[in-house]
């Protein structure tokens, strides 16, 4: 199983970014798609989740401008990114809870990271 995150660029504050990423295997089933993000010098946090029983979730931070969403038939997750701020500044990293058809059983599992970087 391989996470692709892609999208990622400079942006002037207040335009939008799309983020996706690809999932690539045999995925027998998902219990949650996320997106995090670490800024310089600071821990990494969780931005949104999708989840297959809850739905969608966000922080604090990015709620309302912020949108996750997913198409299966293409195996691909997208961050929606609008109105973007100079504090979103930080590396976006695509993780899931995935079931590999294989084994049957549950592991997480990380994309390498897309820098998004917004100027004011």
């Amino acid at each position: 199983v391989q996470l692709q995150a892609s999208g990622g660029g400079l942006a002037q504050a207040g335009v939008s970014l799309r983020l996706s990423c690809a999932v690539s295997g045999n995925i027998f089933a998902t219990n949650y798609m996320a997106w995090y993000r670490q800024a310089p010098g600071k821990e990494r946090e969780l931005v949104a989740k999708l989840t297959s029983a809850t739905g969608t979730s966000y922080s604090d931070s990015v709620t309302g401008r912020f949108t996750i969403s997913k198409d299966l038939a293409k195996k691909m997750v997208y961050l929606q990114m609008d109105s973007l701020k100079p504090e979103d500044t930080a590396v976006y990293y695509c993780s899931g809870k995935l079931m590999v058809a294989s084994t049957r059983t549950w592991s997480d599992y990380w994309g390498r990271g897309t820098l998004v970087t917004v100027s004011s």
